[in-house]
């Protein structure tokens, strides 16, 4: 909702679209200044004190992008709006990176001009939600409803609060079951945005032929088959979020048509002459190596720096193994309520297990064991004999990707044996740091390390 005592600043050299861009913005019922530069721009923003500004990138004595340098101290209580011709949108995509709040092209369109204010006053309530995310962190070790507080995770909520306030694209990286839908998810209840929808599509998922009318929909006739207008995703996501997931696997047509829509802000259905005007973030992913992608012609490089104004790499569960007891308490929690059990948790045996096993289908595969085990489970606790043989029999291939070389035939005993181990190596064999590592007390630490010794 605006405010009546929003503040709206207007930097531009060109006195007819400053004058004019002010008048209409005071007509909104804000109140607004102007500047004629970066430089005068600075001085009215220390006095006139805005909540948002309106900047042109191109201007003499200092230009937008030297204006928005200057001011990002401020950029956690002001949003800074850039203003860019058509010829310079990658400029702007480098402003975003600074820290702009969002662009618009020149000559400005007055709705989405309304919009893109809206979404900038709103800002500070999405800001205020990113403080709650991270306190509720501190306390209960989710961050929405993402579970994890290895040293991975924490840098990873880090790059999520400051880029989901924002109207930046962002690009998510990470294997397949790492849990890349949720981390979309969460950047869009972070927003300006979340009031509005969320669309998500598996771009891998949908043949190729039917992908495009997917997206942008179609008119009646424009193919056979198409019996009636269709409405695409874009449609169904403005005002709000779209996520295309594996945007790889999108033919290389397909995709320079997506970069149209992203530069232009607009688009036409299949077999339409009108242009459909809309206000979508993109939230794109891959499970592949970005570079390997572009490499291999499968990403194109003006859609993937378009998309990619921030990056977020999402760790495998394997490289932040401290992680599993929480995210097993918390599918166990979930569990619980389908099944009808009331279990606690599980016991020290069954989480060495399920630390010794390097899980390459990531967190999915982890949630899958969980249920899969609060089903068979028999007693008050998962048990290790409630663990399917796929993860108690680690294969050589399997522990491979952990860094680790099991030969064929290692026992679940030899390989909790190893990671003890190789924990306390790496804590300087302090026992109760190596203890919380793995997730184990202290007490059961002391006890394998007895019968260790014994068996030796």
């Amino acid at each position: 909702m605006k405010l009546l005592t929003t503040r709206v600043l207007i930097v531009d050299d060109e006195a007819g679209s400053r004058q004019g861009l002010s008048e209409l913005v005071r007509g909104w019922g804000y109140e607004t200044d102007t500047a004629a530069d970066g430089v005068e721009g600075l001085a009215r923003a220390e006095s006139f004190r805005p909540q948002v500004v309106i900047a042109d990138l191109v201007m003499p004595r200092m230009d937008g992008l030297a204006l928005l340098s200057g001011l990002v101290s401020e950029l956690d209580r002001l949003a800074v709006v850039m203003l860019t011709a058509k010829g310079s949108i990658g400029t702007a995509v480098e402003a975003m990176k600074i820290g702009a709040f969002d662009y618009l092209t020149k000559p400005v369109d007055t709705e989405q001009l309304r919009q893109v204010l809206e979404r900038a006053v709103e800002r500070s309530a999405a800001c205020e939600e990113v403080e709650r995310y991270k306190r509720n962190l501190e306390t209960s070790g989710r961050f929405g409803n993402m579970v994890g507080t290895s040293d991975t995770m924490k840098e990873l909520y880090e790059l999520m609060s400051q880029v989901a306030p924002s109207a930046a694209s962002v690009f998510i990286v990470g294997e397949s079951g790492t849990g890349k839908e949720i981390v979309a998810r969460t950047l869009h209840e972070l927003s300006a945005r979340k009031e509005n929808p969320f669309v998500a599509v598996n771009c891998a998922a949908i043949p190729e032929t039917l992908l495009e009318s997917e997206i942008f929909g179609h008119e009646k006739g424009a193919f056979t088959g198409a019996e009636g207008r269709r409405r695409g995703l874009f449609e169904q996501a403005h005002g709000g979020t779209l996520f295309l997931d594996e945007v790889v696997e999108m033919a290389p047509a397909t995709q320079a048509k997506l970069l149209r829509v992203l530069e232009e802000r607009s688009f036409r259905r299949l077999g339409g002459e009108k242009e459909i005007r809309v206000d979508v973030r993109i939230l794109a992913a891959t499970n592949r190596d970005p570079q390997e992608a572009l490499d291999a012609g499968d990403l194109r490089e003006d859609l993937y720096y378009r998309v990619n104004v921030f990056t977020l790499e999402l760790p495998a569960l394997r490289n932040r193994i401290a992680d599993v007891p929480s995210l097993v308490e918390t599918f166990v929690h979930d569990f619980n309520a389908r099944s009808g059990k009331a279990l606690k948790g599980m016991d020290d045996d069954a989480a060495l297990a399920l630390k010794a096993y390097p899980w390459p289908g990531n967190v999915r595969e982890l949630k899958n064991v969980v249920e899969r085990a609060v089903i068979v489970a028999k007693g008050d606790v998962l048990r290790r004999e409630d663990l399917p043989p796929s993860v108690l029999e680690p294969r050589k291939e399997l522990a491979s990707k952990s860094g680790e070389e099991l030969p064929v035939g290692t026992t679940v005993e030899q390989a909790e044996k190893n990671l003890i181990l190789k924990t306390l190596e790496s804590t300087g064999q302090n026992k109760t740091r190596a203890a919380e590592i793995l997730g184990i007390s202290l007490k059961t630490l002391h006890n394998k390390l007895k019968k260790y010794r014994k068996t030796s």
